[in-house]
């Protein structure tokens, strides 16, 4: 689906032109323009970015193609830059979907494959012709980035509540097994770090005013922008500092815990010690032993195995094995 949004100094003039209107409007230098290609046919990229605007086979190929990590490529009258939003339509919060941006002096095309709430949001704002953002590309370029760098503020704030739900987990008395769950959450933490730092190094090539599309009166925006990134990103780090200690802090509950066991099976074999001994010795049932010859054998054998019995466990009671 291809949707247009054509502005004249801040203000919305057109809107989803035909295919020989978005030439017209494209050749005129005049005019702001936004192409956002949501998931187009074939036929429709070509069109638009082959034939309106005739971008760099390269660059197409890099746009289409689905990139693992963000990039920025600079070329002679535009930007090309693949950048990762959170993706809402899927079930890990930690999915992305993948934007691809061309960014000209007076043009700027968007291609993603699934609906993204950053451009909706732009869209949305655009219509209501919200001064500022739409009185030049690197500046609408910026909303749409803004806002996806927003997105990532709730997946966030979900993070941070379920390290701190499992770390009550952790200092409980009793606890489950809870190796899935902080592998789990170690992987979000990476998968999260992963997406963001890359993201963060492309923002900050664009906001040390490496491109001459960018304009110099933007480059504070796009700063912000970086500011932002490296924020979530710091505090990523911290969480998974965080989420390491409880690891460790369950790991040495858990040994803990298994210590105690061995305690306790210990302390009881200490105790039943002196009562195996002696009925192991006794049930030989020698002919010639003394003992099973007196009358008071039996009492005194037992005399002796309660004594011993109760001398191990105060032994056992002050080693706080019971």
């Amino acid at each position: 689906m291809i949707h247009s949004f054509i502005f004249s100094e801040g203000k919305l003039v057109g809107q989803d032109l035909e295919l020989e209107a978005l030439r017209l409007v494209a050749a005129d230098k005049g005019l702001l323009l936004w192409v956002d290609l949501a998931d187009p046919t074939p036929e429709e990229t070509k069109s638009i970015l082959e034939g309106v605007f005739q971008f760099h086979p390269l660059a197409i190929e890099d746009c289409t193609t689905p990139n693992s990590l963000p990039k920025v490529e600079d070329y002679e009258d535009y930007l090309f830059l693949v950048i990762h939003g959170v993706d809402y339509t899927r079930t890990d919060k930690f999915s992305t979907t993948e934007l691809g941006l061309f960014l000209g002096r007076d043009f700027l095309v968007t291609f993603h494959r699934r609906p993204m709430r950053s451009v909706q949001s732009t869209m949305d704002r655009c219509t209501k012709n919200v001064a500022g953002i739409t009185r030049s590309a690197d500046r609408l370029a910026h909303q749409v980035l803004d806002l996806l760098t927003d997105n990532y503020k709730p997946v966030v704030e979900e993070l941070r509540g379920e390290i701190e739900e499992l770390e009550e987990t952790v200092l409980a008395r009793s606890s489950e097994n809870l190796i899935p769950s902080l592998l789990a959450l170690k992987s979000d933490l990476s998968h999260l770090r992963q997406t963001v730092r890359p993201q963060r190094d492309v923002i900050n090539r664009l906001a040390h005013g490496e491109s001459r599309t960018i304009r110099a009166t933007s480059l504070p925006y796009y700063r912000d922008l970086r500011d932002n990134l490296i924020r979530i990103d710091e505090t990523a780090a911290g969480y998974a500092d965080q989420l390491l200690i409880s690891f460790d802090l369950y790991l040495n509950k858990s040994s803990f815990q298994a210590n105690e066991g061995i305690k306790v099976l210990t302390a009881l074999t200490a105790i039943a010690l002196p009562a195996t001994i002696i009925g192991t010795w006794y049930g030989m049932n020698f002919k010639h032993m003394p003992e099973l010859q007196s009358p008071y054998g039996y009492p005194v054998c037992v005399g002796i195995t309660l004594v011993l019995t109760f001398f191990m466990w105060i032994w056992c009671k002050r080693r706080k094995w019971i």
